[in-house]
């Protein structure tokens, strides 16, 4: 990858003469099913810049309560775009149609206008729970038929792809919006595309330059991009299968809980509480053995990714075994 990006031909991206940026966003276009893409620094920016394109200030965009936008973007929607979050509440990321449908306000001089709704395939804070495609739909005809756009946060779209067998495009299919992250189980050091309509995607353009996400040579970073479509996609499946066996070799600790659809991609979240301890506790002592596991409130969160091997997920999953033993043990 990195010898990829060193020979990339560059040009200017701003005038859309870097032939390799212009290569990488005809390419994840293509593989969504869209008409156009923009090269991006991040997923933060792709979610911003497409509430920002579809909504108005005073404005309300509907997600589920522990996605990434309304947890971990800083509240960028309200504080650069003057919009609201309505968090629906599920449990494990993913939403109803009918909850959506019962969140649209109606029309009302004192109330926020519903703008936008947001999916994120696989959900992300709630332990990688891939969305069932009709469900999907169910929510996008919703939206346009009451006059909202609908977006997908896909930031690990592929993993949903490598889980299911179902091709990225038809996940997006009717979309307004929809990006793919380059940086997550692709294994890039930055990026992410966005993308939807020709229109849409002029607008978004005028976004990045405001927001100051506008680059020159970006084909060195780009490269990384078109690398990692050629040789890493194959390796989410691995990642999945990876997850699969180290949910399997702690799933009966007791002590830890797990929510019933745990597991389905390469994200797994767990509680601890049973242990009596916090979450943050439990995963310093992995962390003294080496083993790198997340906390986030009082869930722990386990990612697989090109960088584990099955040797390394094995070795986690002893690791874990012998904390949580441990931590039963003081009880």
């Amino acid at each position: 990858m990195r010898d990829a990006m060193a020979r990339a031909p560059v040009g200017d991206e701003q005038s859309d003469s870097d032939p390799t940026t212009r290569a990488l966003c005809d390419r994840v276009a293509a593989l969504l099913g869209q008409e156009d893409g923009l090269f991006m620094p991040s997923g933060t920016m792709c979610n911003l810049v497409s509430i920002l394109v579809q909504t108005r200030p005073g404005d309300e965009i509907i997600v589920d309560d522990q996605s990434h936008i309304y947890n971990t973007e800083a509240a960028g929607s309200a504080a650069i775009g003057g919009v609201s979050v309505a968090p629906l509440k599920t449990a494990a990321g993913i939403y109803s149609p009918e909850q959506f449908e019962a969140a649209i306000r109606p029309p009302a001089r004192t109330a926020p206008r519903s703008a936008l709704v947001s999916i994120e395939q696989t959900t992300s804070f709630s332990g990688g729970s891939v969305w069932d495609l009709a469900d999907m739909r169910r929510i996008r005809d919703a939206a346009q038929a009451r006059g909202l756009k609908a977006h997908i946060d896909g930031a690990r779209l592929l993993n949903a792809v490598a889980a299911t067998g179902i091709p990225a495009a038809e996940y997006a299919r009717g979309f307004d919006s929809v990006w793919l992250d380059l940086s997550k189980g692709l294994g890039c050091p930055v990026g992410a595309v966005l993308c939807g309509s020709k229109e849409f995607v002029v607008e978004a353009w005028r976004w990045k330059y405001r927001l100051g996400g506008a680059m020159r040579q970006s084909g060195v970073i780009a490269a990384a991009g078109l690398y990692a479509l050629d040789h890493h996609v194959a390796q989410l499946r691995v990642d999945n299968e990876n997850l699969h066996l180290l949910h399997a070799a702690i799933a009966d600790l007791p002590g830890l809980s797990f929510d019933p659809t745990a597991g389905q991609s390469n994200i797994l979240c767990f509680s601890v509480a049973g242990l009596g301890v916090s979450a943050a506790e439990f995963a310093g002592a992995c962390l003294a053995e080496d083993v790198r596991i997340r906390a986030i409130g009082s869930q722990i969160r386990v990612t697989t990714h090109l960088d584990v091997d099955r040797a390394g997920v094995l070795r986690a999953a002893e690791v874990i075994r012998a904390v949580a033993g441990a931590f039963a043990a003081k009880a």
